[in-house]
């Protein structure tokens, strides 16, 4: 059901931001306006329906699981990819803006998630700081006039209005279904191991979820944006920060596990405070730190299997 699940989310995700994209360029938005919106929300589309169907079925440890497992699965396994394929240039002004912000959205993160539990008013908080991010982000793109490389990217996109509606709305429908059935199938193989849905949301789900940005970054570095390849890093991460927990906490508040607090929510931190000189230093990330990246993902992943052989055992 779970593998089912994700291969139907991942279609419909697929489908949705074709759509969206067709639509937005039907109304004359530019490129820099569909990456920045459309594009980056698509992406993280099945992160935010996962999590949103992980929450109101009663699971909220597999919901903020998958959202801290999808950003370090982007930070350490997906730009680590990336830097193998091809060095990825960090242009200052990109980490000084882009990085401070996903750094800022996670300390705040961090700092709701001490509390014990995510509220309206939190979620409320979230969106305010994603919208205030776009605007800042909007104005500063346009100043340097520079354009968006996601778009660009995306081939398929339908031509007209009528078959970009249908592109949307049949993805937005595949992917609550894919989502419904990855969450249920995520719970039924923790349930049968007799491991923790956190386990399950910080891996099975995490690394699904992820696989748009992982194809997306794949394509760009074998293709010489190693620039877009950080900036859906990027991007992707303060959505799933902001937006998806954000946007959950308002419909419905989501406790948190005392699991996700003795470990991965620090870890989250620190990787993300290591992140960001790294990617300042010479103004790149490398083959070598790409290595490093993939290494300490591998090292994640080696401690949450451990910890589920030893409960199994």
């Amino acid at each position: 059901m779970a593998a089912i699940g994700l291969a139907l989310l991942l279609f419909s995700a697929d489908f949705m931001v074709r759509g969206a994209i067709g639509i937005a360029r039907r109304l004359g938005l530019s490129s820099l306006v569909i990456g920045l919106t459309v594009v980056a929300i698509g992406t993280s589309a099945p992160e935010l329906v996962t999590t949103m169907t992980a929450t109101l079925d009663g699971s909220p440890d597999l919901a903020l699981g998958n959202v801290i497992g999808s950003n370090l699965a982007n930070m350490l396994l997906i730009l680590g990819i990336a830097a193998l394929i091809q060095p990825v240039a960090c242009a200052p002004r990109v980490i000084i803006r882009d990085g401070s912000m996903m750094l800022t959205a996670t300390v705040l993160f961090v700092a709701i998630a001490v509390t014990g539990v995510f509220t309206f008013w939190h979620g409320i908080a979230l969106l305010g700081a994603l919208a205030l991010y776009l605007v800042v982000a909007y104005r500063a793109e346009r100043l340097t006039k520079s354009e968006s490389l996601h778009a660009n990217e995306v081939e398929g996109v339908p031509k007209s209005t009528m078959m970009g509606a249908l592109f949307l709305l049949g993805g937005l429908i595949g992917t609550v279904i894919g989502a419904k059935l990855l969450v249920d199938g995520g719970v039924s193989v923790a349930e049968s191991l007799g491991v923790s849905k956190t386990v399950i949301g910080l891996t099975l789900v995490a690394f699904g979820t992820s696989l748009p940005e992982l194809a997306i970054v794949v394509v760009a570095s074998m293709r010489g944006h190693s620039d877009m390849a950080l900036g859906n890093v990027l991007g992707s991460n303060i959505f799933n920060l902001l937006c998806i927990t954000g946007t959950v906490a308002v419909v419905s508040p989501i406790a948190v596990s005392p699991v996700l607090l003795e470990f991965d929510i620090w870890l989250l931190l620190g990787v993300t405070l290591l992140l960001i000189p790294m990617m300042l230093t010479g103004s790149r990330l490398c083959r070598r730190e790409g290595t490093l990246l993939v290494m300490l993902y591998g090292g994640f992943l080696a401690f949450q299997f451990d910890s589920v052989r030893q409960l199994v055992l």
